[in-house]
C-alpha cells in the first residue's frame, strides 16, 4: 500500500518547485540603463530583444528601465525578468 501524502509533504514539493523558478532580483525597475549596461553588458542584447535601443544615448545616464519600458510601450516586468535571467546565467 503507496504512503499517504500528508499535508507536510504536500507542501516540501510545493516550496522546491517554488525555489527553482525564483532568479535573485539584481535588475530592478529603478536602476538607470546606463547603470544596467555598464554593471552587466550581458543585458544588451535583452535590451535590444525588447526594443530598447536607447542604453547608448544621453538619457540612459537619467532614464530608469520603468521609464524607458512605458516610453517605448514595452512590458516591464516580462523586460526585468529577462534581464535577470541574463545576468544570473553563467
Amino acid at each position: 500500500m503507496p504512503a499517504k501524502k500528508t499535508k507536510k509533504t504536500a507542501k516540501k514539493k510545493t516550496a522546491k518547485k517554488t525555489a527553482k523558478k525564483v532568479v535573485a532580483q539584481k535588475v530592478s525597475k529603478n536602476m538607470t540603463l546606463s547603470e544596467v549596461v555598464s554593471k552587466y553588458p550581458a543585458t544588451i542584447d535583452v535590451f535590444l530583444s525588447h526594443g530598447m535601443g536607447c542604453f547608448g544615448c544621453g538619457v540612459a545616464q537619467f532614464e530608469t528601465i520603468a521609464q524607458g519600458a512605458q516610453a517605448h510601450g514595452i512590458n516591464l516586468k516580462r523586460l526585468l525578468e529577462d534581464l535577470n535571467k541574463a545576468v544570473n546565467k553563467k
